[in-house]
């Protein structure tokens, strides 16, 4: 799999941005086939960054309730990725 289809976005939250200054950590939304070593990959490739570690969240989607009755939100697969030290990704 290609490194721009194993990586669909970054997350830019509040408590990504925390924890990217703060531990150097970045979170990024990537493909539901993907693994671990896919995700290390194709950040080492794209940012040119040294991976320590991938961590992997599969969140389910939500139901929702509006005027116009339920429906779900679409899921998605998350990667928390560690990396070495003396490495910073720009884009936060």
């Amino acid at each position: 799999m290609e490194a721009t289809t194993v990586i669909r976005k970054p997350i830019v939250t509040e408590k990504s941005t925390w924890s990217s200054s703060m531990h150097n950590r970045y979170c990024f939304e990537i493909d539901r086939s993907a693994g671990k070593t896919e995700v290390k990959r194709a950040i080492e490739e794209l940012y040119g960054v040294r991976v320590i570690g991938v961590a992997v969240q599969n969140r389910k989607g939500q139901m929702r309730r509006g005027r116009f009755g339920y429906w779900k939100t679409s899921g998605a697969k998350r990667a928390i990725v560690k990396v070495h030290p003396d490495d910073r990704i720009e884009l936060f």
